[in-house]
């Protein structure tokens, strides 16, 4: 039987300027123009024309004056009015992300997250990455099997002698992490290879974490250690090999409650590489999506109440 051991880890526009300029800003030239020529009449009766001559040129400095404390005032308001443009908001995804994750907690209650799908670091760092979040412990199911076994050496050969007996042990430490609350799991590929790890599965939630086929090779291929030359393997070999385990284990992935896919998030970003995209936008999907699940369960929940 494995034994796991963990440790908790404005109000309106104003005027600046004389107020003259605004008395006489309100008169109109022509206005002034008759009040000025109807003030000259009623003094003499005998106005010779060169008084008329003379009123003219008053009247076009009084009409250049009034022009100029015009264009002086719509001049100023502009510069008091116009809104200085204010630099775009660099939002911080690590932020973001802990912010969608508090958002998130309250209706998700301490419930379990298993991630499934093929082994990856992506899918490793994505779950440790959820579990900083969340405020959760992080466990991943393969080695908790490989401790049980006595460390990654033991396992494999337990693998390649008792197929059954490494079976149980993997079996062995879904059910005690699904017996607990507040972890995000790593889960290996046996997670969902029998219908009664995919029943310790129910007790929380599970996401299928989509990572295309050749990326996984890639990366497990740079994974490999160069210093044994026995177990390298070529890209086309592990790809190979891949192709055949994902036949087995693609039913199980269908099962799980979400799938969140990487050529998904990275059409959703905006992304023409896979490469581009980050774990934090690998983490934000996966929170909308357990905000969904959380959503629907609650809507089934009261639609369940009676009247």
């Amino acid at each position: 039987m494995a034994t796991i051991h963990f440790a908790t880890y404005n109000g309106g526009l104003k005027f600046r300027g004389d107020s003259s300029a605004i008395a006489l800003s309100s008169i109109s030239p022509f206005s002034a123009a008759s009040y000025s020529s109807s003030s000259s009449s009623s003094s003499s009766s005998s106005a010779t024309s060169s008084s008329s001559s003379a009123a003219k040129p008053r009247r076009s400095r009084l009409q250049a004056s009034l022009r100029r404390k015009s264009l002086t005032a719509t001049r100023a308001l502009p510069e008091e009015t116009t809104l200085s443009a204010q630099p775009e908001a660099v939002v911080d995804p690590t932020l973001a992300l802990k912010k969608k994750a508090v958002d998130v907690a309250p209706a998700l209650k301490g419930t379990s997250i298993f991630l499934v799908g093929m082994k990856s670091s992506i899918k490793t760092q994505l779950a440790r990455l959820l579990a900083e979040a969340l405020r959760y412990y992080f466990f991943d199911s393969d080695a908790l099997v490989e401790e049980a076994a006595g460390g990654e050496a033991s396992a494999k050969l337990l693998r390649e002698t008792d197929e059954q007996g490494f079976r149980e042990s993997e079996a062995e430490v879904l059910k005690q992490l699904s017996s607990m609350g507040r972890l995000v799991v790593c889960a290996g590929d046996g997670a969902v290879q029998s219908s009664t790890n995919l029943g310790f599965l129910r007790h929380g939630i599970s996401i299928w974490i989509d990572v295309p086929l050749d990326i996984v090779a890639r990366g497990l291929v740079e994974d490999l250690p160069s210093s044994q030359p026995s177990t390298s393997q070529s890209y086309s070999e592990v790809l190979a090999q891949l192709a055949a385990m994902y036949e087995e284990t693609r039913v199980g992935y269908a099962t799980a409650d979400a799938n969140v896919s990487l050529q998904k998030v990275a059409s959703q970003c905006g992304h023409d590489d896979f490469s581009d995209v980050t774990v934090e936008d690998l983490a934000m999907e996966v929170l909308k999506e357990i905000e969904k699940l959380t959503r629907v369960k609650k809507m089934m929940a009261e639609a369940g109440r009676p009247f």
